[in-house]
């Protein structure tokens, strides 16, 4: 609040828990009483990092915790939709903006963490939903990601500041190319002036795509695009499993071209089966980024026999 204070504007702090409906309720009857209107709502909520249990398969997890998540990260953004919609549905305009991570095609694939994945699909899914309830409205929904954020947890998490933070690249490579809470701000700045907004309804839009449409820059000057930079790792990572797999295979006398397919925008590697079946098995996205892609294509590859001995012999089942 302070801050934004400082740039010129009014900023006005309210201490608001939005798992309470109550509390949420009684936020917006203050910003009618106090403004008249609510022009932009921005979900941002999100407090999940403590209760993401990475590493753990879903039959392992804390469920509590993993409900928690659910609360913080999914119920508050419908809760303040929710009370929010109508201050801009008695105007006939406005702007919801829900904050996620990853854009549809990244969504695509698996998360690493089977609660985690939920919160970032349904947010989008949150977005699309109400853009299509408001569709005959001058109301637009829409959801927006940022890349890597430089934001404070993160600095914190790293040992550095805003003033030194590429200190931290040495530690993490893909630091370089984070980005600072400013442009995601002006990335909502920039959609609230479009007067074709309504355009990019129910869909996810990135800091980085949205700053080449608009033209609009990080407060360091730089137009970062972590999203195009992990897209040449995949897309490397994911020939070089390919080309692991196709060499297991030509060692064993079989062609590959034959037995072997995949799905580069989910990650999903298939092995053809007796029967005209399919083994399909997707890669994860934490294990391409942290393991070696020869060890994936081991692991795939590892499945992939085990089914195919499995499928020998077997009498065709019925699909009833």
């Amino acid at each position: 609040a302070e801050m934004v204070t400082e740039l010129g504007g009014r900023g006005i702090a309210v201490r608001v828990d939005h798992t309470v409906e109550a509390e949420v309720s009684a936020l917006f009857e203050r910003i009618d009483r106090e403004s008249g209107r609510l022009d932009i709502l921005v979900n941002d909520i999100w407090g999940g990092d403590a209760s993401t249990e990475w590493g753990k398969s879903f039959w392992e997890l804390d469920c509590d915790q993993g409900f928690r998540l659910l609360e913080r990260a999914i119920h508050t953004h419908v809760l303040t939709s929710r009370h929010g919609a109508p201050l801009m549905l008695r105007e006939n305009r406005g702007l919801i903006v829900e904050v996620t991570d990853g854009d549809e095609a990244f969504n695509r694939m698996y998360r690493g963490n089977v609660f985690y994945d939920m919160v970032k699909t349904t947010i989008i899914r949150l977005a699309f939903a109400m853009s299509e309830e408001l569709r005959d409205t001058g109301v637009t929904a829409l959801a927006l990601t940022p890349g890597f954020l430089r934001s404070e947890a993160v600095l914190e998490h790293f040992g550095v500041s805003e003033s030194n933070w590429r200190d931290a690249i040495d530690r993490d490579p893909y630091f370089a190319d984070s980005e600072t809470p400013d442009y995601i701000g002006r990335a909502v700045a920039a959609l609230a002036a479009d007067a074709c907004v309504k355009d990019k309804a129910g869909r996810t839009h990135s800091t980085a795509s949205l700053a080449r449409e608009y033209g609009f820059r990080d407060s360091d000057g730089r137009q970062p695009d972590i999203a195009a930079v992990f897209d040449r790792v995949i897309e490397e990572r994911w020939r070089l499993i390919l080309d692991g797999l196709v060499q297991r295979l030509h060692a064993r006398g079989q062609d590959p071209d034959r037995v072997l397919s995949g799905d580069r925008s989910t990650l999903e590697l298939r092995g053809a089966l007796p029967g005209g079946r399919l083994h399909r098995w997707r890669v994860q996205v934490m294990e391409l980024f942290t393991d070696e892609p020869g060890e994936v294509a081991a692991r795939f590859d590892e499945s992939y026999r085990r089914a195919a001995e499995t499928s020998v012999g077997e009498e065709p089942r019925s699909g009833r």
